[in-house]
């Protein structure tokens, strides 16, 4: 019998999180033993959406590098419109839009399985009013993505980021920083998008 690996070998997102607050408040989402899936803490999450509040109601959200879900779901928990979610790792994806399906959110919530690159290559300009930005941080995607992004983004959109703690979150040309934080593994900001 082989012996588990230890605890600072494993993947640290394997578990659940929860849904915050709003309608689906306290639901448990699986997280999949996925490499570089870090889901986004309770506390992060909370601190993240009480600088959210007022902005949500009717929002179109994205959630690139999904994981979970937590992020766009919570967005939607609390009174967004509607949101994307897009996950690259099959399994993950599969395991979001089974939590969709539960949630009996199908009409609100689109999860696409893809590479997040290629799919906002793909995507026509404006529209999105929040964005939630959380790669896996060893692969380098912070700098490729926001060289993308703003041209999907409504005016005045807000941007949130994560990085690795050592690493200041980096904003597109013209983003304002509205808040920032961090916690002893990442640090994290929302910004402001012109216009």
């Amino acid at each position: 019998m082989s012996r588990p690996p230890p605890p600072s070998s494993r993947n640290a997102g394997a578990g659940q999180v929860r849904i915050v607050g709003g309608r689906w408040r306290n639901t448990r989402l699986a997280v999949p033993d996925v490499a570089g899936l870090r889901p986004s803490s309770d506390r992060v999450r909370e601190t993240l959406f009480n600088w959210l509040t007022g902005q949500l109601a009717g929002a179109r959200v994205l959630d690139l590098f999904a994981g979970t879900g937590a992020l766009g779901l919570e967005a939607l928990s609390r009174g967004a419109a509607g949101a994307v979610l897009v996950e690259r790792d099959p399994a993950a994806a599969r395991q979001l839009a089974q939590t969709v399906t539960r949630l009996q959110a199908d009409d609100i919530a689109q999860v696409v399985q893809g590479d997040a690159l290629a799919w906002l290559e793909g995507q026509p300009d404006g529209g999105f009013q929040i964005v939630f930005l959380d790669p896996p941080f060893a692969d380098g995607l912070h700098a490729r993505v926001l060289e993308r992004l703003p041209r999907l983004l409504a005016p005045g959109a807000w941007l949130y980021l994560e990085a690795p703690l050592e690493q200041a979150p980096a904003l597109p040309p013209g983003f304002v920083l509205h808040r920032e934080g961090q916690t002893r593994q990442v640090r994290y900001a929302l910004a402001r998008a012109p216009g």
